[in-house]
């Protein structure tokens, strides 16, 4: 878990603007949650009810800077930009069957210049919001409007359903042949986001975005 960038978010549609492509710019395809006030020391079969609007995000990377940040033991910042937040929020009990177990339970589906990437479905989350909530409140209570992402939504049988981030491909490549054939983003490259309801209606609205440099 890291603390990201929190005093802006890119708009879900148009332009996200990076200094360079050689900063193995990535997009993230991810659910998240706004919660209400979270006392310190919250346990995870009470953090769920602290959860009030699920939200989809591209958090964004830059996956050559991440590495060298590591190293200095610090964390991440310069590779962690601004990322997008869809352009509505709903209510859990909106999700219908689709939340369950504090996880959106749906395929979140991504185009990569108008090629079909990945759908992976959100329930395989490791951890449900309640877990997460409860390791951030552990020394510190949350206040009123904290966002907390899922990270990128990712699923066992990746083969079929594909992947929610670049870096998954290219890992799943390089184990597979022995070396990536999937590029990072460059100019003009353009990433779609959205998430469908059972009866599919588009629960989210779009992330819709075009990478530009400088």
């Amino acid at each position: 878990m890291y603390q990201g960038l929190s005093n802006e978010f890119l708009p879900p549609h148009g332009e996200a603007r990076f200094p360079s492509a050689e900063d193995g710019i990535d997009f993230e395809g991810e659910y998240g949650v706004i919660l209400g006030p979270v006392p310190m020391g919250t346990p995870a079969d009470r953090a769920g009810a602290h959860i009030r609007l699920i939200v989809q995000i591209n958090d964004w990377s830059l996956r050559a800077l991440g590495p060298v940040e590591m190293a200095t033991g610090f964390g991440w910042l310069q590779c962690k930009p601004a990322c997008a937040v869809a352009p509505f929020a709903v209510t859990p009990d909106e999700l219908g069957d689709g939340w369950r177990d504090h996880r959106v339970c749906l395929p979140l589906e991504i185009d990569y210049n108008e090629v079909r990437f990945g759908a992976a479905n959100g329930g395989e989350m490791a951890f449900g919001f309640n877990d997460l909530i409860t390791h951030a409140a552990y020394s510190r209570k949350l206040p009123a409007g904290t966002i907390l992402g899922s990270g990128t939504v990712a699923n066992a049988n990746y083969a079929e359903v594909g992947s929610s981030c670049i870096a998954e491909r290219i890992a799943i490549e390089q184990i597979a042949t022995g070396k990536p054939s999937t590029a990072f983003m460059k100019e003009g490259d353009r990433v779609h986001m959205s998430v469908k309801a059972p009866d599919g209606s588009v629960l989210f609205g779009s992330i819709s975005q075009t990478v530009r440099i400088g």
